[in-house]
């Protein structure tokens, strides 16, 4: 029987949650994509053929890939799970009392793969067949949504992260993302994949208000040795990685964790946009935003519920001496510091590790694919014209279920 357990970043990856981009990506315009946190509008067909490519390329290696919109229909199959997330994603307050109650008792009627669609995917007005007494289809444009798009599905990453023998189901920052966050609530409580299993929840099992304790999983890298190394990026805080941390040691699950403030900016949104671990003792780093004088912490598991906070010389430093290894091969972003720069934005640091040396990447990342490839990184390419407009790579698309330790 399998085990819902990640013991780090770079052991053999056997179970995969992903994303593939369909009705939210069509709902994605040059007017709303800003809100909708994307740079860009992306050809929607040939997305799904490249994360078609993706993940074929992972099954090849022998992975176990589920897709969040069959769990998502497979959970709405379980009454209790169905009106749950009906409740908490068409809410009162959300829509009104009138509205949200004709809302409901349509999406309720739907089968179950129309509406994971809708749910994942968005609903407009001009799609709501229903003729309401309240006051809201009058006061809004046909084209405006009463559920909105969740095009950032596609990065299973950042809404659940698996930490050693368990979950952190994450309080995203933004407003555009935090509604994932109840369907994979559903689907860990009531799917059956994951229902009468023995895994342990970290952050954010009830639906409730985190104020300022955010965190996001692509600032989250599981490195082994009961290690986890945290990013404080523009969507992770210090309040958040805190709070994880506490849990984490609650359960006996980590001795320390490693926090690095990272600048707030989108270029290095998350901690793997610009730091990956590719083999046992070697990362991938863009150097320009991992610079030595970056604060870090380590905080770590006093037993009794406490904490304690050092502050870390250097952020490599800490990493050797948590992993137990004399020196970390840190592999830079390939090409002049233009070339660079265009292939971190491209998510050339963001590739997702299959085993200890493979690694999944964008084919056009070509000086720094060819970097790894001289020291010893096997890449496996996929293409990602436009995937990567996303600002995401295979790592950013992946939300490992199941991985070896090393």
């Amino acid at each position: 029987m399998s085990q819902l357990y990640v013991g780090s970043e770079v052991g053999q990856l056997k179970r995969v949650l992903l994303h593939r981009p369909e009705r939210a990506l069509n709902h994605l315009t040059p007017s709303n994509y800003k809100d909708l946190l994307f740079d860009d509008v992306l050809a929607v067909e040939r997305a799904g053929e490249e994360h078609d490519q993706f993940a074929q390329t992972l099954r090849d290696q022998g992975v176990d890939v589920l897709l969040l919109h069959d769990l998502l229909a497979e959970t709405l199959a379980i009454p209790e799970a169905k009106t749950w997330l009906l409740d908490v994603q068409v809410g009162e307050y959300r829509l009104g009392y009138q509205f949200a109650g004709d809302v409901r008792k349509y999406l309720n009627e739907l089968n179950n793969e129309e509406l994971a669609h809708i749910l994942l995917g968005g609903l407009s007005y001009i799609d709501f067949p229903v003729q309401s007494s309240s006051m809201m289809q009058a006061m809004h444009e046909r084209t405006d949504f009463i559920i909105d798009p969740l095009p950032n599905h596609l990065f299973t990453r950042d809404t659940s992260c698996w930490i050693y023998g368990g979950v952190s189901l994450n309080p995203m920052a933004k407003p555009a993302r935090q509604r994932e966050t109840n369907h994979l609530r559903a689907i860990y409580r009531w799917h059956p994949i994951f229902a009468g299993a023995d895994f342990l929840t970290y952050l954010g099992a009830e639906q409730r208000d985190y104020d300022n304790a955010m965190v996001e999983g692509g600032d989250v890298l599981v490195i082994g040795n009961g290690a986890v190394l945290v990013g404080m990026s523009e969507r992770t805080t210090p309040q958040g990685v805190e709070a994880l941390a506490r849990n984490l040691f609650k359960h006996g699950q980590a001795k320390e964790v490693i926090a690095i403030n990272l600048p707030k900016h989108r270029s290095c949104m998350h901690l793997d946009t610009v730091m990956t671990h590719m083999d046992i003792d070697t990362f991938s780093v863009y150097p320009q935003v991992m610079r030595k004088d970056l604060q870090s912490w380590r905080l770590i598991n006093k037993g009794n519920g406490e904490v304690e906070v050092k502050e870390a010389d250097y952020f490599l430093h800490a990493i050797e001496k948590a992993l137990d290894l004399p020196q970390l091969n840190i592999i830079t972003t390939g090409g002049d510091s233009f070339e660079a720069e265009r292939e971190q934005w491209n998510d050339a640091n963001n590739v997702l590790t299959v085993r200890p040396g493979v690694v999944i990447g964008y084919e056009g990342n070509v000086y720094t694919n060819e970097k790894y490839d001289k020291a010893g990184i096997k890449v496996l390419p996929i293409p990602g014209d436009q995937l990567g407009r996303g600002r995401g790579g295979a790592r950013c698309m992946s939300c490992p279920i199941e991985r070896d330790g090393v």
